[in-house]
């Protein structure tokens, strides 16, 4: 089976959609930019001056194969501080819309809202509140959806897994526990994943007692709850989850223990430490944070990312643009 980012390729390829770069000046984004315009996946929109850019960028824009866009040179862009500050209603005059739009995150993703550009992909010299805040300010999460989290896909060879949260929720409750195991397993599903969803604890069904456990074990029950369809199981300690030997002694009766691939860990600490380890020590690719539960799409890179890990996250937003743009009954 080809991998993850192999099997997106012919229907991003399909679709070409726009996806923005704030960050046009930094390396990794200049060579990723570079590979997927070669291999025509995408239209990159890359903000800032085609004048400012290397030639090879700049030569792209000639060819019209990259397109640049900023707010000095935007003829429109009253029009975005007008609609900026509508969508604010009344929390941003236009004099602080102004002032946004300046800011590449906040000008890019207003792009994105009023559907000039599909997607936006940052967070390679930005933090994560620079490119999370501007998103949750303006596109704001999809109907019906109350959080926004933070998932990672980890893949080696024909292994994938989903990892969250990673990047948003610092200290969950159970009820936000519950939604990010859904989402989870919408992101699992949309990337060809059949999600069996672990709740992971340092306990594995009352192995330990402690408050942190409750917390988890009454995520578990909202969780079947609000999806009851969802292979889901926890408390689970990360062996039992995954290691069938393991699972067999400690959660013989999970319905998951020992197959899971979507990881919803308790707290940011244990999802950031624990995506990091796998990925520097076990040699896995991380990608992300996607954020989950958004309007439209805009996904977040680690400020460590490589230029490889630019371009798929960059397939990670086509993706999901490509399916946010399909009628609903597609």
């Amino acid at each position: 089976m080809a991998d993850l980012f192999e099997r997106l390729k012919p229907e991003i390829k399909k679709g070409r959609p726009s996806i923005i770069f704030p960050e046009s000046g930094d390396e990794r984004i200049i060579e990723a930019v570079q590979a997927l315009t070669e291999d025509e996946l995408i239209v990159p929109v890359l903000i800032g001056r085609a004048e400012d850019a290397p030639d090879g960028l700049k030569r792209l824009a000639e060819e019209d194969k990259v397109v640049f866009k900023c707010p000095e040179t935007d003829a429109e862009l009253q029009l975005k501080i007008d609609a900026l500050v509508e969508r604010r209603k009344g929390k941003t005059d236009a004099t602080q819309a102004a002032e946004w739009l300046k800011d590449p995150c906040y000008y890019g993703t207003m792009l994105v809202y009023l559907g000039e550009a599909d997607g936006l992909v940052s967070g390679a010299i930005h933090s994560t509140a620079e490119t999370v805040r501007p998103a949750l300010q303006i596109i704001k999460a999809q109907a019906g959806k109350k959080r926004i989290s933070g998932s990672f896909i980890l893949t080696k060879g024909n292994q994938e897994f989903i990892f969250a949260d990673c990047g948003i929720n610092i200290s969950p409750d159970s009820e936000t526990l519950a939604e990010i195991a859904i989402e989870s397993a919408e992101t699992a599903k949309l990337f060809g994943i059949d999600p069996k969803i672990a709740m992971l604890s340092f306990s594995t069904k009352g192995s330990a007692k402690d408050p942190s456990i409750d917390k988890v074990t009454e995520a578990v029950r909202l969780l079947k709850e609000k999806a009851p369809d969802l292979p889901a199981d926890g408390e689970l300690q990360f062996d039992a989850a995954y290691v069938p030997e393991v699972a067999a002694k400690k959660a013989p009766d999970s319905p998951i223990a020992g197959k899971a691939n979507v990881f919803v860990f308790p707290n940011i600490d244990a999802g950031n430490i624990g995506y990091k380890m796998v990925q520097r020590l076990g040699g896995y690719v991380a990608v992300g944070p996607i954020l989950q539960g958004l309007a439209k799409p805009v996904n977040d890179l680690s400020r460590g990312c490589s230029a490889d890990d630019v371009y798929k996250l960059a397939l990670i937003t086509a993706k999901q643009a490509l399916s946010a743009a399909k009628p609903q009954n597609a």
